[in-house]
């Protein structure tokens, strides 16, 4: 991340945001002034002989729910304005490594959500197309990365929020163990499981954002050969379509001619459902209680999602605990057995603005279909486009043992320099 100063390189990003923002709506606020400002301080540091810092004048794009010192935070909300006295631990740790953020990211309301159409701060649109959805809910994340404004921007993913926008938008975005990146000064959406993490341009970007927001100093592992499990019935039953199963299909293929061991690989019952919601439902509740008891504005999507959990009774959260420990034991029996699980991030690669369903199902069911379990597990996966395989391209998901970041990066790292997965930057149509 050498090259230009931190000033022209802000420039650029606050001008490529600026730009973009009536077709994509990537920010809920660009931060101009700051952002110039602390440039100026990062490159006047530098001159005075300071040593470099691993992001010294980076541009960063901030999901609009992590608390940022001096920012308003709203979590896309038409009524939550939260004015932060001091940064999440997160933002902190970029701040120290010279991150320059550059602005608050648009997300869906409250980050309970797949697609970012927020009926309060409008939608935001995916760059490869701005009639579709980038994903959610980290959606503006994705957008500020998959144009170019910004070569690393910071999401949540509670239940594939960083995922499903890297894969929708074509760029890489990794989804830590739960804990391993502190969540103090961040919203809640379901604390047992929320996670924050990084969408970058490149493998090695995505390893530097997250080295320094976990602290994690562990070397990569050799790469060797790899046992890796397809897992079943979770990738038969999927809703895939045609493009999805071809390019996952050249994936695995070129995985085994790299020398990997590729094998299908029962896991009995991991399948997503219903359970999702009972195991989640009580948490929620908890965070919304007081809102809700005032009446305040919530969009209807939101609004459906938060009556489906306030039915929830006793009875079926306790159901929703058991499928969640049983989940756990399941990708814990599974890592007996493999090193890593390779699935398709996203069913599919388009989901248009304005339509809720995506062919029979309901498009949060569609684009959730292999990311929600992974957080229910609270392992770590990454996601990684296919590059030459559409327009965006289809991405693939890893998922690895608990705590092996690393490992995952690592084995992103040798597919990168193959050949098989890799970022292209798009080019903003006009709607």
């Amino acid at each position: 991340m050498s090259g230009s100063s931190a000033v022209d390189r802000v420039e650029e990003a606050l001008e490529a945001a600026h730009r973009t923002q009536p077709t994509l709506n990537a920010f809920t606020e660009i931060d101009d002034d700051r952002a110039r400002a602390r440039a100026r301080e990062i490159d006047a540091s530098q001159e005075s002989g300071e040593p470099a810092r691993r992001l010294a004048g980076v541009p960063v794009g901030l999901k609009d729910l992590i608390d940022h010192r001096g920012r308003v935070t709203t979590c896309g909300s038409a009524f939550y304005r939260h004015q932060a006295t001091k940064s999440a631990p997160a933002v902190e740790r970029l701040e120290r490594a010279g991150a320059v953020i550059v602005g608050r990211t648009g997300l869906h309301e409250f980050a309970f959500g797949f697609s970012s159409e927020n009926p309060h701060f409008g939608a935001v649109r995916n760059p490869w197309d701005p009639i579709t959805s980038p994903g959610g809910s980290s959606g503006g994340s994705a957008v500020a990365v998959a144009s170019a404004m910004t070569p690393i921007a910071i999401g949540t993913d509670t239940g594939g929020s960083v995922r499903v926008p890297a894969a929708l938008c074509g760029c890489f975005g990794l989804k830590v163990t739960h804990g391993r990146i502190p969540l103090e000064g961040v919203f809640p959406l379901v604390p047992s499981v929320d996670t924050v993490g990084p969408l970058a341009d490149s493998i090695e970007n995505l390893d530097i954002a997250y080295r320094v927001l976990s602290g994690d100093a562990t070397l990569e592992p050799d790469p060797g050969p790899l046992r890796i499990g397809i897992p079943q019935p979770w990738f038969d039953r999927a809703p895939t379509d045609n493009q999805v199963d071809a390019a996952f299909a050249k994936a695995i293929q070129q995985l085994t001619d790299l020398g990997h061991d590729v094998q299908s690989l029962p896991l009995r019952d991991v399948l997503p459902g219903r359970e999702i919601t009972l195991a989640i439902a009580d948490e929620i509740n908890e965070v919304h209680r007081g809102f809700r008891a005032q009446g305040l504005p919530y969009g209807d999507d939101v609004v459906a999602r938060l009556e489906d959990c306030e039915s929830v009774t006793a009875g079926e959260s306790a159901t929703g605990r058991a499928w969640q420990r049983m989940i756990r034991s399941r990708f814990a029996d599974a890592f007996e057995t493999v090193d890593l699980l390779v699935t398709p991030t996203v069913p599919v690669m388009r989901k248009v603005i304005g339509v809720d369903r995506i062919g029979d199902l309901h498009h949060r069911v569609v684009l959730s279909w292999f990311t929600a379990l992974v957080n229910h597990s609270l392992h770590p996966a990454v996601a990684m486009p296919l590059p030459g395989s559409g327009s965006p391209p289809v991405s693939i998901q890893v998922i690895g043992p608990m705590g092996s970041e690393p490992a995952l990066l690592g084995f992103g790292r040798e597919l990168e320099a193959r050949g098989v997965v890799g970022f292209v930057s798009t080019i903003v149509k006009p709607l």
